[in-house]
């Protein structure tokens, strides 16, 4: 049995045409005469351009002077598509008056050429598409805004500060550019968290917000910093507008669901373009503005201003940058090493290594010439690798010597240097053993754990461990004892006078007496008289050194003759 064949089942018919169904989905087709310059609706393109006379939708220049905001946008893509295949996409606003609400709108078509290749036509549909840009917009926004505050990010606050400095320079006209930093901010991250810390930002975000002008720019510079550009603003109007900020920062606690928050904060500034020509130049300024107000007081407001001594200081810092990086390049970094001797002045027990630096007149300079500014031009590391080197050198070709080396803060807490010094003794069996490694007391003061941990893998190689410098800051022996250092050296500022000061005589003697109960062992350092150095000896001190027991020099001490002068000149 076969089963009937299916009937056919008619389409419903919806009623309308293909143009009143683009119309009611917001697009029309439409037929551009090039040469008449006519457009031909498919339907009465009023339907979707409602504000806009249907005279002005029938000819293609008539309508392009509605387009926004490039009105040679469509000529433009007809000649792009007759290079590329004949079909174009593009997009635009139109309107029919200034004060009329902008319509955007996508279109898309084809263009028809005679035979001799000049276009006669263009046919394509447009459709309205305010939707998709206000979803552009928004992701345009997202990408210019901080997240937390709404403001500008710090690519496009730095962007806005660029333009406001050629605004300004062409106009002959002058802004401030400000920094307001958040004091203290990692302390609320710290006892509240991050979502507490974000809701601060906010608020203060806000509350810098409502009192700027029309006209100024506020953006978030980085995590506790807020940058503004405030327009037509003298060094007068700057004070007045910080003093506001920071009432409006600090008069009121800030409502947190941990609790309300209390909160100041500090501002650095700069007249721009007068101090600052280009955006890297004002935002250095404002941030040494910044650092100079945090120096002199939290919750404080400071304008950059030229300073002699600053430019100066600043030129020398650049000459000498270069001066120390073609040292370490030419190998004009060398050591002095001065004699730290027994207290009964015996024999020497080892010898410190000294950076020097040899200048091009063949003048040394010493290590507080060259420390000091390595430290602040961030160059120690560097510095302390090439010592380093230096000293294991020296270990591995004289085998009865014992060197103590110096080592910055920054240097403690650099796993390169470590690593450094791990390969260089595995690569010296024995050399270990006979160095001993200076660390001062303020990087054992701060960074305790940190530097247990720097501390225990130099014994594990061998090393010995000096804490430098001892007394000057205020590390107590407990944690002496859980530095498990070797050696204590006592600063010398307390030594040099102990022949004259009986409060220096009592600290130095209680300092001895108590590392020696410890089983630490002690260095006097800057030790000059004779009779400095019978006390030290009587009252258990282990080592002297100083101007009594010999500076330092660039000779190998415990070299002889030739030998000496040989490796002098090697170095």
């Amino acid at each position: 049995m076969t089963s009937a064949p299916p009937e056919h089942v008619p389409v419903p018919q919806s009623g309308f045409s293909e143009a009143e169904i683009l119309a009611r989905l917001g697009q029309a087709a439409f037929i551009w005469d090039i040469g008449s310059d006519a457009i031909t609706w498919t339907a009465p393109a009023t339907a979707i351009f409602s504000d806009i006379p249907a005279n002005t939708l029938a000819r293609g220049s008539d309508f392009a002077a509605l387009i926004e905001p490039h009105r040679a946008v469509r000529s433009e893509a007809l000649v792009a598509a007759l290079q590329s295949g004949g079909t174009y996409r593009i997009d635009y606003g139109v309107r029919a008056s200034t004060t009329a609400p902008l319509v955007w709108v996508e279109e898309n078509g084809s263009v028809r050429t005679g035979s001799d290749g000049r276009p006669l036509r263009v046919e394509g549909i447009v459709r309205i598409n305010n939707e998709r840009h206000a979803h552009d917009e928004q992701l345009l926004k997202l990408s210019q805004r901080d997240p937390v505050t709404g403001e500008l990010n710090r690519t496009h606050l730095l962007a806005a500060l660029a333009e406001s400095i050629e605004e300004a320079t062409r106009f002959r006209a002058s802004f401030a550019f400000m920094l307001i930093a958040i004091d203290h901010l990692g302390r609320i991250n710290d006892a509240f968290g991050f979502d507490v810390a974000d809701d601060v930002i906010a608020d203060l975000a806000q509350r810098i917000r409502v009192r700027l002008r029309g006209g100024d720019i506020m953006g978030r510079f980085s995590g506790n910093k807020f940058g503004l550009v405030l327009k037509n603003c003298t060094a007068d109007d700057a004070n007045i507008a910080a003093e506001r900020f920071l009432a409006g920062i600090r008069d009121e606690v800030i409502p947190t669901k941990s609790g309300p928050v209390s909160v100041t904060a500090t501002i650095g500034a700069v007249s721009v373009p007068r101090y600052g020509r280009d955006v890297n130049e004002a935002v250095n300024r404002a941030q040494e503005a910044l650092d100079a107000a945090k120096r002199r007081r939290r919750g404080s407001f400071n304008l950059w201003r030229p300073n002699v001594e600053r430019d100066a200081q600043r030129r020398v810092n650049i000459r000498v940058t270069d001066e120390i990086v073609t040292a370490l390049n030419e190998r004009r970094i060398v050591c002095a090493f001065e004699p730290v001797v027994h207290a009964d002045r015996s024999k020497p027990a080892f010898y410190e290594a000294l950076v020097r630096m040899k200048q091009d007149d063949g003048q040394l300079l010493l290590a507080p010439d060259i420390v000091p500014v390595a430290e602040r031009l961030g160059l120690i590391r560097l510095v302390d690798h090439r010592v380093l080197e230096l000293v294991i050198t020296e270990l591995a070709e004289t085998p009865d010597v014992q060197l103590s080396l110096n080592i910055s803060p920054a240097t403690a807490m650099d796993p390169d240097w470590l690593a450094t010094i791990e390969s260089l003794m595995r690569a010296h069996p024995g050399v270990a053993q006979r160095l001993i490694v200076e660390i001062t007391e303020t990087v054992a003061i701060h960074d305790l754990d940190d530097i247990r941990g720097f501390v225990n893998r130099l014994k594990a190689l061998g090393s010995r461990i000096a804490i430098d410098d001892f007394g000057a800051g205020y590390t107590s022996f407990r944690n002496l004892r859980k530095l498990a250092v070797d050696i204590v050296k006592i600063d010398g500022a307390f030594v040099q006078n102990i022949a004259h000061s009986a409060d220096d005589r009592a600290f130095v003697q209680t300092l001895i007496d108590l590392c020696r109960r410890l089983e630490i062992q002690t260095v006097a350092e800057w030790v000059q008289d004779e009779t400095s150095a019978q006390m030290l000896h009587d009252w258990g001190c282990n080592y002297i050194q100083g101007r009594l027991t010999g500076l330092a020099s660039s000779a190998r001490p415990w070299l002889k003759g030739a030998e000496a002068v040989g490796r002098m000149s090697e170095a």
